[in-house]
């Protein structure tokens, strides 16, 4: 299972890089046009999809790569178990509230193919379509919290870089418990 999950986590980094690139191409593009006085309609449109679309399918990527924003000054305090209790607790608010999310945003992305719902910019998109990308990459997100969750449960340690380590920890010992 382990090189399944790993794997879904790259593809969705992967994914969320392909439309950064769009997105500069499309800046590029508009750029030339606009050199040459051609007007790329439905540009700034697509760029936005491709915006929207890298920020929710880079989630599960970087919470595995520990480059989330977490605020550790409670576990630097904490006891080993006190310190597990914590991690364990966030990790299945996280996961819970992710759920949450991906149940909301399929369902609306369902009304909006169900209703035929378009965008209004200069580009009439099906809106179910960015949609779904949303709720795919908050639902990969609810898979890692959950992924770790049970890894922390098992005894492990989440995937992501311990950046909570104690504050009279040396930085030899914080990567020896990396490496454990």
């Amino acid at each position: 299972m382990r090189p399944v999950l790993d794997g879904l986590y790259r593809v969705s980094g992967g994914m969320a890089a392909f439309c950064l690139a769009a997105i500069a191409a499309l800046v590029v593009i508009q750029v030339t046009g606009r050199l040459f006085g051609v007007l790329v309609p439905g540009a700034d449109d697509l760029a936005g999809y491709a915006l929207m679309a890298s920020t929710f399918l880079a989630l599960a990527s970087t919470l595995r790569a520990g480059v989330h924003i977490r605020v550790t000054l409670l576990l630097r305090r904490a006891s080993p178990v006190r310190r597990r209790a914590v991690e364990l607790w966030c990790l299945g608010l996280g996961a819970a509230i992710c759920a949450y999310l991906t149940w909301h945003v399929g369902d609306m992305a369902w009304d909006a193919w169900h209703f035929g719902e378009r965008s209004t910019g200069n580009l009439s998109v099906p809106l179910w379509m960015p949609q779904s990308i949303m709720a795919v990459g908050v639902l990969i997100l609810a898979i890692a919290f959950l992924d770790d969750f049970v890894r922390v449960v098992r005894g492990g340690s989440p995937s992501y870089p311990d950046d909570a380590a104690p504050l009279d920890a040396s930085p030899s010992d914080v990567i020896a418990d990396r490496e454990r």
